[in-house]
């Protein structure tokens, strides 16, 4: 068989997946009213025959939003809009995981309820940071994210408990994991890095401190839904929005070991290449996170069928996660199977609009 090692099943946590082809979080902002409906139920249905389906990254609270037409996990409303979801991905024979998310500095306060400043580690503004915003006349566009205030000591566990909260509200949706949103220069990755955190508390100034917060959220979704059922995705060595890191290698070390430690479901480490210049991560840093987390790692990142079954094979990942792909390909683990070609997508519907570039994408049959 090709790619039989993509292709093959494996142990993620509590769940048996049925191949190592993981959909990964794509924000299409298509939910006006931050509440998932039947057109995302058709669109994550679609897509089941992934090993996994991950969400789009999903606001934990009203103040978590940096994008319009986003949605979140933190009304009943929502909570019951993906539940609809989740059994449409079982019902299709899928399994699914809710990832949760926090801007953090990526946001402005057009998108803020009541007009709040956004928060941070610090009040340091985001270059070429933007949001995506709704404007006086109706329309939506990219803005400008803003300068955001440094998030209070006394505030920190509220944000926690937000987390907490927001796991809970995915167990009873009934979804089979939960991914934390560390990566891609959203709040808590810029709590990691030394660029966009000059706290002097607890919560700053060391690697150990700075991993702190993440390490903490990670603590209290586990207590929800249990450390084998939660996964974390990292973006180590990026650069946007203006994030930066002076020590990036040694952040991962410790987060790979703190997260072995606490037998967490998965960690998913993402090589963006929509910033323009790609992260490309070299085989030595691999095994050595290997040898410093003990369970499941995934990669995502411009990755083919045929570089995805390397890297299984060399025992570097043990699972792949594709993203733009399964835009366009909603029977993507399929056409892997039949070496098939593959449906190109359409960038001007990445985001927003309805049906369109959402759920026409035709499959093999």
């Amino acid at each position: 068989m090709a790619y039989e090692n993509l292709l093959s099943p494996f142990e993620l946590g509590r769940l048996t997946l049925s191949n190592r082809v993981i959909m990964a979080p794509l924000t299409r902002a298509r939910t006006p009213d931050s509440v998932p409906g039947e057109l995302q139920a058709r669109y994550y249905a679609q897509r089941a025959g992934a090993g996994l389906v991950i969400s789009e990254a999903t606001n934990i609270s009203p103040t978590a939003r940096g994008y319009v037409y986003t949605p979140g996990i933190y009304t009943d409303a929502q909570e019951e809009g993906w539940r609809k979801v989740v059994k449409a991905v079982h019902d299709a024979g899928g399994r699914m995981a809710l990832q949760l998310w926090h801007v953090g500095r990526v946001s402005h306060e057009i998108v803020q309820p009541n007009g709040l400043q956004p928060v941070a580690p610090s009040a340091i503004r985001g270059e070429g940071a933007q949001c995506f915003a709704e404007f006086a006349d109706g329309t939506a566009g990219r803005h400008p994210a803003s300068t955001p205030r440094a998030l209070e000591l006394k505030e920190i566990p509220t944000l926690i408990e937000d987390y907490r909260q927001a796991a809970r509200r995915a167990k009873r949706a009934a979804f089979d994991m939960l991914e934390v949103h560390a990566a891609n220069a959203y709040l808590l990755q810029q709590f990691l890095a030394s660029g966009a955190n000059k706290r002097t508390d607890r919560y700053g100034g060391s690697v150990v401190n700075r991993a702190r917060l993440l390490l903490e959220v990670v603590d209290a979704v586990s207590a929800e839904i249990g450390a084998d059922r939660v996964g974390v995705r990292l973006s180590p060595f990026i650069e946007i929005f203006g994030l930066s890191d002076d020590e990036p290698e040694a952040m991962m070390r410790y987060l790979a070991e703190q997260l072995s430690l606490r037998k967490i479901g998965y960690l998913h480490i993402n090589e963006p290449d929509w910033t323009g210049e790609g992260v490309q991560l070299t085989d030595d840093f691999r095994r050595d996170l290997r040898d410093r987390f003990r369970g499941p790692l995934l990669y995502c990142g411009h990755y083919t069928a045929a570089r995805g079954e390397v890297l299984i094979a060399k025992g570097l990942a043990d699972a792949v996660v594709y993203g733009r792909p399964y835009i366009a390909n909603p029977d993507l683990v399929e056409r892997f199977r039949r070496q098939a070609p593959l449906n190109e997508p359409d960038p001007d519907t990445f985001y927003g609009g309805g049906a369109q570039g959402y759920t026409d994408y035709p499959t093999l049959d």
